[in-house]
């Protein structure tokens, strides 16, 4: 039977490694793969993180224990998918002794390059500016989920890169009926890390709510901005996130234009696309490539275009219909689980029978 280890970041609950590798292991399983998911941190710690606290050393220090006691078994599995780097804020020199025995499948869907080069902390900027570079590299094929991640992939040199853009199941989504209404919810889902990024949308919002009937929807848990209209915060729940974004009739996603954000795969328009909302975006990265202006919904960059954007779309039900009806569309044709994982189990069958030159 063929194996797989997965070595994701997070436990289920972190968005990433539940898109990239937690959402796959149903049809993994259902393709007779015998698969293990070993996760770098805990949900511990995650939840830790989320309550803007900060983690325990010996904690953390477990979690490195616990990656390397993996590592160990790595001779047993065909494939070995790492997700980002193996030892966060450690010189990628496991990465490099992973290749010379075993060889490794590195997946991106954030610019974590820039936690090394960009680096908040001097010493880290000064002695590993390269790290992702070198774990790209040498990696025997470098996945990645946007244009910026892969262009930083090829000036890296990595041997091989695909584009595998973060995708959703289509069977977990029902589509908006859209109708006349009084009142107009605007929704935005995310981390709590995330929700800086609404917090520079506020004084559009502000000015919207003072002429037209508009509700601010939150999908991120229990932090509600300071706005003066009408907010109501859906905790988030893996199992009902997809109920409470049908609560929606606009999804929204601000971005500031910055090296990191330009590394996101717009993970939220797929997700109000999947249920036939129509968006509004800022153009940064991968939105530039979800949107398609006018058609499924709106790019706006200044505080005028949001509000002459999101006007627009308040003010008529039947283009917040056809826009839908479009971004639905483009989901289905380009961004679903049963697409991505046909391009997995190619992958794999490649890799598996593939060692590294220098394996011997």
């Amino acid at each position: 039977m063929k194996k797989i280890l997965f070595l994701p970041k997070y436990p289920r609950k972190g968005a990433s490694s539940r898109l990239r590798t937690y959402q796959f292991l149903p049809l993994w399983e259902a393709s007779g793969v015998e698969v293990t998911v070993a996760p770098f941190f805990t949900p511990d710690y995650l939840d830790t993180i989320y309550s803007n606290r900060r983690p325990g050393y010996l904690h953390v220090l477990a979690c490195y224990w616990r990656r390397l006691k993996v590592l160990l078994s790595a001779g047993r599995y065909q494939v070995v998918c790492v997700e980002k780097e193996l030892f966060p804020y450690f010189p990628a020199f496991p990465e490099w002794l992973l290749s010379r025995f075993k060889g490794y499948w590195v997946d991106y869907d954030d610019a974590v390059f820039h936690n090394y080069d960009r680096a908040k902390y001097t010493l880290v900027s000064l002695l590993m500016p390269r790290k992702i570079d070198r774990v790209m590299q040498w990696a025997a094929v470098v996945t990645a989920g946007n244009d910026y991640l892969m262009q930083r992939a090829q000036a890296a040199r990595a041997k091989k890169i695909l584009h595998f853009p973060t995708v959703i199941d289509p069977l977990r989504y029902q589509k908006k009926v859209h109708a006349d209404k009084d009142t107009v919810t605007i929704g935005w889902i995310g981390s709590p890390s995330t929700l800086k990024y609404l917090m520079d949308l506020l004084p559009v919002l502000e000015i919207l709510h003072k002429e037209f009937d508009v509700e601010l929807l939150l999908i991120n848990g229990k932090t509600a901005p300071a706005y003066s209209g009408k907010v109501r915060t859906i905790p988030w729940s893996e199992a009902e996130e997809a109920a409470a974004l049908l609560q929606m009739d606009i999804g929204i996603m601000p971005l500031p234009d910055n090296p990191w954000e330009r590394g996101k795969c717009a993970y939220k328009l797929i997700q109000y696309m999947a249920c036939g909302l129509p968006v509004v975006a800022s153009p940064v990265g991968m939105n530039k490539d979800v949107v398609v202006q006018g058609i499924n919904g709106f790019l706006a960059q200044t505080e005028t275009e949001w509000i002459e954007a999101l006007g627009q779309l308040i003010a008529d039900w039947s283009l917040r219909k056809a826009f839908g009806e479009k971004g639905h569309q483009l989901v289905l044709e380009k961004y679903t689980l049963q697409q991505q994982f046909k391009k997995m189990e190619a992958l794999v069958n490649e890799l598996e029978n593939k060692l590294p030159e220098n394996a011997h």
